[in-house]
């Protein structure tokens, strides 16, 4: 990698977190051990692109503290943000199905605790253990879905819909009507469009009073009528 990661020698830690993801639920305590032996934790502070297109290494990535995002740069430099994750969710491994990380960045939105297991390891771990390749499949099949409603959205929806979709889906995902810690400028990349644009339709929703802006804050206070925009 390019730019350094701190690695960190806590393997009880390491060992407590990977025992409680779903994911790794069916391993035995020797099974665990090994887990644990083959991976490595590392913080990876805010800010910090820590994976590259021409990085030729084949890893998963398990992320257990902070935000991730993982976005693509057009031959023009415009930024599109293909999705951010946050804690307890696995990213690389669409290496496993012949599609790498082309084209792909991934940067710290937070600082972040990242575990790092190599493309070899994870082989010999699903083919001693099929159900946790089930559960890789099914958390990539859920975050494929997601990439396709948005790719829709993207394709067919204007840009009022799509901020619309997004706050909505934000809000969701933060157990709140109160979003925090996304810059207008966040937003006009996660929907595929300019930051002045992307302000100026969410300075119509505050205007129409469906939602209500801060620094780094937006609050929706009328649901059902964002809903609508969403879905027109």
């Amino acid at each position: 990698m390019e730019e350094k990661t701190t690695t960190i020698a806590q393997p009880a830690e390491k060992m407590r977190y990977l025992s409680e993801l779903a994911v790794f639920q069916d391993l035995s305590p020797r099974e665990m051990e090994d887990l644990n032996r083959i991976t490595t934790m590392s913080t990876v502070p805010k800010g910090r692109v820590f994976y590259r297109p021409e990085e030729l290494g084949e890893v998963l990535f398990i992320l257990k503290e902070g935000k991730v995002q993982l976005y693509r740069i057009s031959p023009e430099g415009k930024k599109l943000v293909i999705t951010t994750l946050g804690a307890h969710t696995l990213f690389g491994e669409m290496a496993l199905l012949g599609a790498k990380m082309h084209n792909t960045f991934a940067e710290a939105v937070e600082d972040c605790l990242i575990c790092v297991m190599n493309r070899d390891d994870l082989e010999r771990l699903i083919l001693g253990k099929p159900q946790v390749a089930l559960r890789i499949l099914d958390s990539t099949g859920r975050r494929l879905r997601d990439a396709e409603e948005r790719l829709e959205n993207m394709a067919f929806k204007g840009i009022p819909a799509r901020l619309a979709s997004l706050l909505l889906r934000l809000a969701e995902e933060q157990g709140s009507n109160d979003i925090t810690g996304l810059t207008h400028q966040d937003l006009a990349e996660s929907v595929g469009t300019y930051r002045e644009t992307a302000t100026q339709v969410l300075n119509d929703l505050k205007s129409t009073g469906y939602i209500d802006i801060g620094r780094k804050r937006i609050t929706i206070l009328d649901v059902e009528a964002l809903t609508a925009v969403a879905e027109s």
